[in-house]
This record gives C-alpha cells, structure tokens and sequence, in this order.
C-alpha cells in the first residue's frame, strides 16, 4: 500500500503570520489588504462580514476596529519556515505547496493511526503559538487539501482510502480558484463537483477551461498523484551561479529566472512535468552567522512552471533572510518527482494555450470522443512503432516503456517524417546491381545509388550508414522477419531511412 498524503492547513496564513510578527493578539479582527482590497482575513473580521475582495474602505465600515496589515508574501513565508523546520523534526521530507499549506507523507504507521497522527501534527504547530491548524488525509494531494479545508479547528479529516471520489462529488464547486469558473457552473446549476464529474469530458474542457477539466479527471480517479514518485535522472538538474554573489532576493530571482525555463524545457524535451522539485540555495558564508546553505523541497498539487518555480525561490529566500546569513552565490534546481506530462494533458505540444484546448474539445464534442487524438512517444525500435495516439485529453496506460534497451533501433536524431505507407524503393551498387543483406548482417556491396520511390528519379548516394538488422518474432514457425535499417543521404542533401525486409528495400521515413 502506498503512503497516504497527510496535509497540515494553516488557515487565514497571511493574517496570522502578520499579527504574529507584530506582537499583535490573534484574536483580534484583522485582514491584509493589497491594493485597497482584502486580500484574507480572520474569523473575527468574517463575522462582521469582512469577506475577500472587498474594499477596505467597506471593509472599515463594517467594522472601525479592523487591524489593517499589508500584504507581504517575503513576510508570510519568513514565518512559515519555522513550522516547516518543526514538523520535519517529526516527519522528515516535508514539502511545502506555499505558505500556510504544507503536504508530507502521512506518519500512520509510526504514531499507532492517522487521527494519533494528525493530532500528534497539530499539537506541534499550536506548540508555535498557531491555533487555527487543520489537518487533511487522503490518497493524494488534491483531495488532501480539500480534506483539510473540511476538517475542524485543531482536527483530523480522514479521507478513507479509496474514497477520493466519493468525497469530491459532495464538495461545492467554489472549492475551484476560477472565480469565473464557479460563477458560470452556479449559473448553470451545477452546486457540486459531482455535478461537474458527470459531464462529458470534452464539454467540460470546452466551457470551463482546463483547470475545472482536471479536477474532473481527479474525480475520475486520472490525473492527481500521491506524495511520491520515480525519481528523474539527476542531469535534469539546472543551477544558476553568480558572481559577485547576490544579497537581494529580487535580483537572485530575476538572475535565476533563466535557469528555471531551462529547467521547464529541459523536462519538457522529455515529455515530462515536475511536481515535486528541490531548491538549493548556496550562500556566502559571514564569520558569526550560523545560517548555512538552504535546501527545502516543494511540491505542486498539478505541475512547477517557470513562474512556480520563482514562486518558490522567492518564498524560500525569504524564510532564511532573518538569520541575517551572507549573499546568494548560486541556486539549483532539482527535480525530485517527474511525471509523464500526459498524466495532465493540459496543453497541446507542452503548451497551455485555452483556445486550443476549446477549440480542440468542440471538434472532439461534434465527432467523437475518440475522433481526436494526441501524439506521444512509447519504446519500439522502428519509427513507426515509437508512435502512439492516445484520445485528446486521455492519460495513455499501455505505452511501451522508452527506457528499455530496445536493441536494433536506430541512433538518433530521430527522422522528422514518417511514412504512413513505406514506400517501395530501390538501392543499388556502382555496377548498378541490387544491394542486398548477407545472412551474418553485411551488405553485398556499398549502396551508391538510391530512388525513394517509384515515382522519383535515382539519387547517388553522398553517404550512409548501417545496417541496423533486428530479426523480429523469429519464435514464429516460419522464422518470422528479417530486417535491416540504413541512413542514406543522396547529393541533393536529402536523407531518408531505408529497410531492406527480407528480399526487397523500403522507404519507411525521411529527414529534414
């Protein structure tokens, strides 16, 4: 049985992180306002009807007594970094989704059950001077946190296992963060996700946009993930050095911006997202600090963009400024988790682009749910059978694992076009005889002209390369198939993938 998710939820963070840092009674009504507007706000300023969003002009009218603090993010994730070092003294590997909100993999075993485990958690965060703490279990993050968001003040919610679904569909569809996706589903009648599960797919996509579509697929038991996964190779990890060293948080993320989109890209060549990424942050060391270098890991109930991954940083940064520690030599970052990004499927060719994602849904919607579908890549050894198409939308569960050896594959670069149809080709030597492949795998003769198909004229050969023979299904009764790849490139600098099947030569891709 995998490890359940237990998830620790500090709420109205914001507030309590402000009032804390200003020595400030926690009972007080009190909101953080940004931009004239409150941004979060306690029980206490609720019950005056102090909501989020409001004006802090309205806001004061409806109560004078309000504490008006000021947003500060460096602020909230300063505070929280002190929760987090306590709770990795009781569970190590904690990972953080942003301040307040904080995700490990649940301690059951260890402390005798999951309501000893969530209370032994909430004892440890109302140790730290925290009252409103909640603690959240399921199978996976997402139902995790809405778990936790259901629980009482200083409680345990449980999601029992398997029940992820069940316990979704009851929710109110305002547990969205769209405001305008919970207004249109309101509108529409839909109160519940469970009203939102039983849409079709493809509508969904279409009229409330991808992320409504993936809670859905949540629901449907697709596309969310437990606290754990594989572990990527470590060359996926992408550092930024500085020199001089950097003692500004705002010009250590602008200067490691660069290094995060490469790390985005370097997953994304891979088809693969990060949901759990580690940031290293080597620091200057100063003659009596006692900060060190600063090593947290963070997790994503979906995927780190380039802009998440900042996010982090910036928060991280800001956890560790006050022990007054030296400047930022160099950052890293180091995925952790990496999953295939077709577990998400948000996006067209990596994108996210919701006009694509409508359009594309619509077309599905008129011709078929199974009418449209995506490339992706599985393990085989010819082109043609590295190629999938799973449903637009569909997470593929029967792909042939790319890590496997594969032996008789072709090297790369891989060829940009592949023939639906191969087509009936020609290869000859420089007396114009066939070139054919001997038994033990040599060639007769060195190919030195080349027609791709009938329909075109010959082409002598600049240079090529193999033979690559796989014998395939020879287990069969008679003998099954002999056949041998070649790279031609002719003199018009054309270059084509070639196979010699058995008695007789095929054009089965080209490169550009």
């Amino acid at each position: 049985m995998s490890a359940r998710t237990l998830m620790v939820w500090c709420a109205d963070w914001p507030v309590a992180a402000a009032l804390g840092e200003q020595g400030l009674p926690r009972h007080l009504p009190a909101a953080v306002f940004a931009q004239n507007r409150v941004q979060a706000s306690n029980q206490a300023a609720r019950e005056f009807g102090i909501k989020r969003g409001m004006r802090r002009r309205d806001a004061q009218a409806r109560c004078p007594e309000v504490q008006v603090l000021a947003a500060d993010d460096a602020r909230d994730a300063r505070v929280f970094e002190e929760v987090l070092v306590r709770l990795e003294e009781l569970r190590p590997g904690v990972m953080p989704l942003r301040p307040g909100l904080v995700a490990l993999r649940s301690p059951a075993r260890f402390y005798g059950g999951e309501a000893e485990a969530g209370a032994a958690i909430a004892e440890c965060v109302v140790g730290l001077g925290i009252w409103d703490v909640r603690i959240g279990i399921a199978d996976e993050l997402f139902t995790a946190e809405q778990a936790a968001r259901s629980a009482g003040l200083q409680e345990t919610y449980a999601v029992p296992e398997g029940g992820s679904a069940a316990f979704l569909r009851a929710l109110p569809v305002h547990v969205l963060e769209d405001a305008n996706t919970v207004s249109l589903l309101q509108r529409l009648g839909l109160t519940t996700l469970g009203g939102l599960a039983d849409l079709p797919g493809a509508d969904v996509k279409a009229r409330f946009g991808a992320q409504a579509a993936w809670v859905r697929r949540v629901i449907h038991g697709e596309g969310a993930r437990p606290v754990s996964g594989r572990t990527p190779p470590p060359e996926l990890a992408t550092e930024a050095a500085f020199e001089p060293p950097l003692d500004s948080a705002e010009a250590v993320c602008f200067s490691a911006r660069q290094a995060a989109e490469t790390f985005v890209k370097g997953l994304a060549t891979r088809q693969e997202v990060c949901t759990e990424v580690r940031i290293e942050v080597a620091m200057e060391t100063v003659p009596g600090s006692s900060v060190a270098d600063s090593c947290r890991t963070w997790a994503h109930p979906r995927w780190f963009s380039a802009v998440d991954l900042i996010d982090r940083l910036h928060w991280q940064l800001a956890g560790v400024a006050r022990g007054g520690g030296g400047a930022v030599t160099g950052v890293r970052f180091v995925p952790e988790v990496a999953v295939s990004e077709a577990v998400h499927a948000d996006g067209l060719w990596g994108g996210t682009n919701e006009r694509v994602d409508g359009g594309i849904a619509r077309v599905q919607g008129l011709l078929g749910h199974e009418a449209v579908v995506a490339p992706v890549l599985q393990g085989g050894r010819s082109p043609r059978d590295r190629q999938a198409y799973v449903p637009w939308g569909d997470r593929p569960s029967t792909l042939r694992d790319r890590a496997l050896p594969w032996p008789g594959s072709i090297p790369p670069p891989a060829p940009a076009r592949v023939l639906a149809d191969p087509w009936p080709a020609e290869v000859c030597d420089q007396a114009g005889r066939p070139v054919v492949v001997l038994p033990r795998g040599g060639v007769s003769a060195d190919p030195a002209r080349y027609r791709p198909s009938a329909g075109q004229p010959w082409q002598r050969v600049a240079s090529w390369a193999g033979p690559w023979p796989v014998t395939e299904a020879w287990w069969e009764p008679d003998g099954g198939r002999r056949v041998a790849r070649f790279q031609l490139v002719g003199v018009d600098g054309r270059a084509w993938l070639a196979t010699f099947d058995t008695d007789h030569w095929l054009t089965e891709a080209s490169y550009d």
